[in-house]
């Protein structure tokens, strides 16, 4: 039975793994086609162009792969027995987490406003809230392989 609880716990890790790349990607590029999308012309055939990209990347690569990403870290957490005494470490991976799906969230809004045609920030605001995913991700993979403390 130890064996096959070992064997679950694992296989649910490489799931987690599995679902935050995907959702970094998304991350990644989202911001990328913003950057895109506001030097083109509103209403022109580049800016429906984008529309589509940007709403089938965070539908359906972004959104399930977050979802897919939480449920498979929570799991993950729940099967370690270790969860009434999380690691400060832990504690601090998952404020960054937060910080990752508000950041997911902010995008989704600027998605809404791209899809209304509503320009309110130029593409270098895009540029720089780009290296955001880049920051936090460091900061995870830091607090997740070293623990420091």
């Amino acid at each position: 039975m130890l064996v096959a609880m070992a064997d679950f716990y694992l296989w649910l890790k490489a799931l987690h793994v599995i679902a935050v790349i995907s959702w970094m990607a998304g991350l990644f590029y989202l911001p990328r086609l913003f950057v895109y999308h506001a030097d083109s012309e509103s209403g022109g055939a580049l800016s429906a162009q984008f529309k589509i990209m940007e709403y089938r990347l965070a539908r359906y690569i972004m959104l399930p792969a977050a979802l897919a990403a939480w449920a498979f870290g929570i799991a993950t957490a729940l099967s370690s027995n270790n969860l009434w005494m999380m690691p400060t470490w832990l504690i601090a991976k998952l404020i960054a987490v937060v910080a990752l799906t508000g950041f997911h969230v902010l995008l989704v809004m600027h998605l809404r406003e791209f899809s209304a045609d509503r320009r309110v920030h130029g593409s270098r605001y895009f540029r720089m809230i780009n290296e955001v995913p880049t920051v936090l991700l460091i900061v995870i993979v830091i607090l997740v392989v070293v623990k420091p403390f």
